[in-house]
């Protein structure tokens, strides 16, 4: 590593600024040991960690367990400051160090109260959120973007007014903290959202006046900004959206001059900054997660199949959801490991989550797991950080 004499140097001194900012005691100062000085709450010399080159430094954050960070991210404005970028991202994957958690908002028994549950990739249980900025909203958007989770816009009650939010949140992961980012244009809520090639994009929507949107806006992360872009063919509502090869896929839902549901697929090329329409999607969808190239759905009308679309040649097939686990038919999806979890919205007598492995050989694609939420799942997503 640069900055060291050997391999074993620079393992040492990782070591010890990793027992370092895990301890519970505070840090006894060692003229031979320059690290354990890197709790100090203000900068020196302009350093990362006094004594250790940025990029060993960096390396040496990023070696740093997930359970920790938010601690790490205390010590000092700019160890917070990288934890918060992308680059501190980009070095723990360089490094083969990022971590997946799932991300499960739930519901109490009572249906009054939902919070954020956090499980590791083995289902125990991490951490809570701290609880959502904002009133208490319903039908607003979720998206991970760049090891982040954004909640978007919604509806919520007002002193009995029930009325649309373009509020929008950002939690990190790393610091365990929520932050406000710009407003979207339109208030918005039972819209779709994704991200696509670094960008957010929310389309269509009951806005304010409870009127059905056609309109389209997209976040840049760099900027902090909205932007409204072309708009929909259609006003379409209670739909979803998804992101492959680079495109927008809206589906499902409702929309204009259809009778009931409507089984168009929108498209839009983000280069060409135009849609385009698919006549083969589902309707009434009730759960949906990308895994790999694919997305899984699952239709309101047959909750014992998965429907599987394929975006390399725009083709649907389904895969039966077997009884072993849970007989029940409502689900929300979850990912970890890159399997599919259904959690049951009804807790049943020995129920257990059922997994779908779509690499395993044919006829043992099914099993069942013990990962499940301890409340009724709302939605999930999963951050790698």
């Amino acid at each position: 590593m640069p900055g060291f004499a050997s391999k074993k140097e620079f393992l040492d001194t990782s070591m010890s600024f990793f027992t370092l900012i895990t301890q519970d005691n505070p840090p006894v100062h060692s003229k031979s040991n320059p690290v354990v000085d890197s709790r100090v709450a203000h900068d020196i010399d302009g350093l990362i960690v006094p004594g250790l080159p940025d990029d060993v430094a960096k390396y040496c954050l990023a070696l740093v367990p997930r359970r920790y960070l938010p601690a790490v991210g205390a010590v000092c404005k700019k160890w917070r400051s990288f934890l918060k970028s992308q680059e501190f991202i980009t070095v723990r994957k360089l490094a083969g160090l990022l971590e997946e958690w799932l991300y499960v908002l739930t519901m109490d028994s009572e249906g009054k109260e939902s919070h954020w549950v956090v499980l590791d990739r083995l289902g125990h249980k991490r951490q809570l959120l701290p609880p959502m900025p904002g009133p208490t909203k319903a039908g607003f958007g979720v998206v991970v973007l760049n090891g982040k989770l954004l909640v978007m816009a919604g509806h919520s009650l007002i002193d009995g007014t029930g009325t649309a939010s373009a509020d929008v949140y950002e939690y990190d992961c790393c610091l365990n903290s929520w932050s406000k980012l710009s407003r979207m244009n339109v208030a918005r809520y039972d819209f779709a959202c994704a991200e696509v090639n670094g960008k957010v994009y929310a389309a269509g929507g009951y806005g304010m006046d409870g009127d059905s949107l056609s309109s389209v806006e997209m976040y840049d992360p760099d900027t902090n900004t909205w932007t409204v872009i072309e708009s929909l063919r259609r006003p379409r509502w209670g739909c979803f959206a998804c992101g492959f090869e680079g495109k927008l896929y809206v589906m499902g839902g409702r929309s204009t001059f259809s009778i009931g549901n409507s089984r168009s697929v929108d498209v839009y090329n983000p280069e060409r900054h135009s849609w385009c329409e698919m006549k083969n999607g589902c309707v009434m969808v009730t759960a949906h997660a990308v895994l790999g190239k694919k997305l899984f759905c699952m239709e309101w009308k047959n909750q014992r199949k998965l429907a599987i679309f394929n975006p390399e040649d725009s083709s649907w097939k389904t895969v039966a959801v077997p009884l072993t686990g849970s007989t029940s038919i409502g689900f929300r999806f979850g990912i970890l490991d890159g399997k599919l979890l259904l959690f049951s919205l009804q807790e049943e007598p020995g129920y257990r989550t059922l997994l779908y492995d779509p690499n395993a050989s044919p006829g043992s694609e099914w099993c069942t797991s013990e990962i499940k939420p301890s409340g009724c799942c709302l939605c999930s997503v999963t951050i790698k950080a």
